[in-house]
């Protein structure tokens, strides 16, 4: 068969998924299930937030293609295995983001982002089922941190928030204290997780990306430990002979020359 033309039209690429899928494609292709690449999926899903974190359009482009990719062959599996097309797929999020948008595509009048997140929540309640939490439609398998700041958010659209900044500072005292005063490690791990909660609310509050900014203090410190190793095999130096003080010298170096 000839190579598909057109490769900006996004039906090529469902053609392309469906042909690998098909009598006569891909074997690798055709072996696949919705478990088997749950794995892809999120490697797919954190490569897009490292482009994003980096800053990298270019590669961002590249990476959110992956990611179309995956939901385009979930979408052929389940229209084989006779689930839903991917015509499904669309039509119910482009339903939903009318529907949750009534200020734009309705008559419904809003004064600001934060008043839009309140509508979106009350819109969403009535989607819910009668007994349904409004916390059950946050996925379990988010990083817990991530999670954490998703589960305050919502309910602080409801005013289970806060008032102020300050007194989620005193909180977080609070519970560093409390950390302090444990008494064994079933308790201390408990109030380190409470103070963990406490620091992804101050997070959210600031509108700070939680796992944003702690990948990039792991990027940070990975990139100044790699350089105190690359300074030490260029001094003829073993880091794990030198003592703590003159790693601390060494670090502080590494953090002059990577940022």
């Amino acid at each position: 068969m000839p190579e598909p033309q057109n490769p900006r039209d996004f039906s090529t690429l469902v053609d392309i998924i469906a042909r690998l899928r098909g009598p006569g494609g891909c074997p690798w292709d055709r072996k696949q299930s919705h478990a088997s690449l749950r794995e892809c999926l999120l490697e797919e899903c954190y490569e897009v937030l490292e482009a994003l974190d980096e800053g990298d359009s270019g590669r961002l482009s590249v990476e959110l293609g992956d990611l179309l990719m995956q939901v385009v062959i979930h979408s052929q599996i389940a229209s084989d295995a006779g689930e839903f097309e991917l015509g499904d797929v669309v039509e119910g999020i482009t339903t939903k983001l009318v529907r949750r948008h009534p200020h734009v595509f309705g008559s419904a009048a809003v004064r600001d982002a934060d008043e839009v997140l309140v509508n979106w929540e009350a819109i969403k309640k009535k989607e819910r089922q009668k007994d349904a939490s409004m916390l059950a439609g946050v996925p379990g398998q988010m990083p817990s941190l991530a999670y954490s700041q998703e589960i305050q958010g919502r309910v602080a659209r409801v005013g289970f928030d806060w008032k102020d900044d300050e007194s989620v500072i005193d909180k977080l005292a609070e519970e560093v204290a409390e950390f302090k005063q444990a008494e064994d490690r079933e308790q201390k791990e408990a109030e380190f997780g409470d103070l963990l909660f406490t620091l992804a609310n101050i997070a959210r509050r600031q509108g700070i990306d939680l796992e944003a900014a702690l990948r990039q203090a792991n990027r940070r410190f990975y990139r100044r430990f790699t350089c105190m190793e690359k300074l030490c095999r260029e001094r003829g130096m073993e880091l794990d002979k030198l003592s703590f003080d003159e790693q601390n010298a060494l670090w502080e170096e590494a953090k002059k020359e990577t940022g």
